[in-house]
């Protein structure tokens, strides 16, 4: 049975009243329940923006992975979908798992799955992933196709269509350009992605393969590849995005390279360190929409919310994991070097307080009570002769997130150290960090705190940071207050 998964009504209901905490988001997409990770198949057909996932139907733990499926007309409401790809059983008891993958329009129906002069037709390329005994066995890439917007799939019966006899092979990423279909996928532990060529979708080429810079620390995994326009220019520029290791490389990370595309290989601009996505914790496996409308100038993306080296043991009450809200992508370019600058997208409908004010008027601290854990706050915030400022968010007696930014290191710091619930895994515990540079004094943040995440977009999207907490309280207050000498 389908289901309307009507965040924005459930904001305003928090809005009227103050019930329990709880963990579900009002206006980040999760599942009813279950279990949930990787993004997929982000594509636009004929009015709506699709969102498969990985998603476990037997249970809140990784694990029988298929592909879910929500739908949204505008990316900031979504409604769930039944089950849309799943985990098949093969005759030895061996399994084959939906792993991740792309989803395009076939619109000139390149792989003949579709009746003559069919313009709609949808294709799954995902990561077959043969599973036996609870051990993965063999990853291949393999295809499924939909004539009805993604509500029901057939396999291909010659699948899979590409495997190079790896273990450890998947995440295919696909896009048209110049009319052929390009492929890029990764090899995890070598820490490379291959990029390949097809005409049909069913027989691919190798052309070319990129890897071994940047970071390097975990494995390469969730390759995209596409193009991003320059902010105040008519040139883009080439940008490929690779899930991998964090700055502590004890966790997952996303990190970035911007370079050039020939149709074969993508070269990699010099860069200087690593280029991370997001500052957070929990901010993964985010892929591009495909085949948007043109109205949608920018590229858009969407993660997973959360992190590998705690993801099973959070604390959400039989549904596990979430999604970012869907983030616009642009390139500026500072000191010699591109960088992406992200823009969330949401409703403005959500409960806002928006903040204004020079650091000199912060004599004693100032106090706001909030009703529930879910809104948007916009600070913009005259730095002068100041030290800084904290920003107690989520402040519930000992209870609180805070915000602290030092300007002599221009650094903003993300503590969830007493965020509410903390122990479930020793590794959640944290304290982020990301360089923030004011724009002639003054420091603008836009902050999303939704129950179980927050989302922190500096300067208009320059630098980004992504956290899970859990609250035990709610209607926390907001205390901001200047740094002391």
């Amino acid at each position: 049975m389908q289901k309307l998964v009507t965040f924005l009504a459930v904001v305003c209901l928090l809005n009227a009243c103050i019930p329990s905490v709880t963990y579900r988001p009002a206006y980040h997409y999760t599942p009813e329940k279950n279990w949930v990770n990787d993004p997929n198949g982000l594509v636009y057909l004929d009015g709506e923006y699709h969102l498969f996932y990985q998603y476990n139907p037997a249970g809140d733990k990784w694990g029988h992975m298929s592909w879910g499926h929500a739908v949204s007309k505008n990316l900031k409401t979504w409604e769930e979908l039944p089950l849309a790809i799943p985990e098949t059983m093969n005759a030895d008891g061996s399994t084959n798992m939906v792993f991740s993958g792309a989803a395009v329009v076939d619109s000139l129906n390149t792989s003949g799955f579709f009746e003559k002069g069919f313009t709609k037709g949808m294709v799954a390329i995902y990561t077959s992933h043969l599973n036996k005994n609870g051990e993965g066995m063999a990853q291949s890439q393999s295809l499924a196709y939909s004539s009805d917007k993604g509500r029901t799939w057939k396999f291909y019966d010659k699948n899979p269509v590409l495997a190079i006899g790896l273990k450890d092979f998947r995440d295919p990423n696909v896009f048209m350009q110049e009319g052929k279909w390009k492929m890029i996928v990764a090899k995890p532990l070598e820490f490379m992605v291959q990029i390949y060529e097809s005409t049909n979708l069913k027989e691919w080429t190798l052309l070319s393969e990129f890897g071994k810079m940047g970071d390097v620390a975990k494995i390469w995994e969730c390759p995209s590849l596409f193009k991003v326009p320059v902010e105040n220019s008519d040139n883009s520029k080439w940008v490929m995005l690779v899930s991998s290791a964090a700055e502590a490389t004890e966790f997952t990370g996303m990190q970035y390279f911007v370079g050039e595309f020939d149709g074969k290989s993508f070269v990699s601009d010099k860069q200087e360190g690593v280029l991370r996505l997001d500052r957070g914790k929990d901010f993964y496996a985010a892929i591009p929409f495909q085949n948007l409308p043109s109205k949608d100038k920018n590229p858009i993306i969407m993660g997973w919310g959360s992190n590998w080296s705690y993801a099973g043991d959070i604390p959400s009450e039989g549904r596990r994991g979430m999604f970012s809200m869907p983030r616009k992508l642009s390139l500026v370019k500072e000191n010699g070097q591109f960088r992406l600058v992200q823009k969330p997208i949401y409703s403005n409908r959500i409960h806002s307080k928006e903040l204004k004010l020079k650091a000199s008027e912060l004599t004693k601290p100032k106090t706001w009570e909030m009703k529930n854990n879910s809104y948007k706050l916009g600070l913009v915030i005259d730095l002068g002769n100041s030290n800084g400022f904290a920003m107690e968010l989520l402040k519930n007696k000992e209870e609180k997130c805070v915000l602290t930014y030092n300007a002599m290191t221009q650094k903003l710091f993300f503590d969830r150290t007493k965020s509410g619930k903390i122990d479930f895994n020793k590794n959640f515990s944290s304290i982020e960090t990301m360089q923030v540079v004011p724009q002639n004094g003054v420091l603008k943040l836009d902050i999303f705190v939704d129950n179980s995440i927050v989302e922190v977009f500096a300067n208009e999207g320059k630098v980004v940071l992504t956290d899970l907490v859990f609250p035990q309280k709610n209607g926390g207050k907001i205390i901001l207050s200047l740094l002391k000498d």
